[in-house]
């Protein structure tokens, strides 16, 4: 389910626009409608990020130094972790990133993070990513059916040919976790980029296209109705 929320006073898509003769740019760009919204499952609700409405929780479970071993982003603090997230509001300002909070329902409370990112109107091309969850509700319904949405999205409301996903290439939990939704491995980026820690990572690109969506959502789909990870109810440490 899917609940629009106004535009950003950054972000503007207005709808009313002409669409100009029979420029093929144009014709794509027009229904990629890249504005807040509010994405709901049954265990799951993708709020977009807020500061004044998610901090508070997200700190309580996102400066566990673990979540953070495979980001190039370094979180320590709650300093850290409150600039890790203007960022990405700040790009969501600049039309290319949309941060949500991870919200399990039946708490109402915000365990973590994802969000939509380089995002390529003209192409019709997104990447999902940036993704954390707090330790409890990890290996849970959360990341699967946060996934479900956000490509359900992607593919069905924005009309993406190709969403990506990466991550470094020591994650193999990460790795596994992609195939398992469909992603397929296109390559590894070495020394693709150095770390806030300093490391030097290689990254793995994975893709997963529009034809390859619909058996892709229907794993998912099974996975859910399975009970895979149906447990969403823990409480945070502490």
């Amino acid at each position: 389910m899917e609940m629009q929320l106004p535009p950003s006073p950054v972000v503007r898509q207005d709808s009313s626009e002409p669409v100009l003769g029979g420029d093929p740019l144009v014709r794509e760009t027009a229904g990629m409608d890249v504005v807040p919204v509010v994405l709901e499952g049954e265990h799951v609700r993708l709020e977009p990020l807020s500061l004044e409405r998610h901090f508070a929780a997200l700190c309580e479970v996102g400066l566990d130094a673990e979540l953070w071993r495979w980001t190039s982003a370094q979180v320590r603090s709650a300093e850290d972790l409150k600039r890790y997230l203007q960022t990405a509001l700040a790009e969501q300002e600049q039309g290319t990133a949309l941060p949500f909070a991870t919200v399990v329902r039946s708490l109402d409370r915000a365990v973590g993070s994802t969000r939509f990112g380089s995002i390529e109107r003209g192409q019709r091309r997104v990447e999902i990513g940036w993704t954390w969850i707090g330790t409890p509700w990890q290996r849970t319904a959360v990341n699967t059916e946060a996934k479900l949405l956000m490509l359900t999205h992607a593919f069905e409301h924005w009309g993406c040919r190709r969403v990506e996903l990466k991550t470094d290439a020591l994650n193999q939990r990460s790795c596994a976790a992609i195939r398992r939704i469909g992603g397929q491995e296109e390559g590894t980026l070495r020394k693709h980029l150095v770390t806030e820690a300093g490391r030097v990572r290689d990254t793995v690109y994975f893709s997963l296209l529009d034809d390859e969506w619909p058996a892709a959502r229907s794993r998912l789909e099974e996975r859910l109705a399975a009970g895979a990870g149906s447990r969403t109810g823990a409480r945070p440490p502490g």
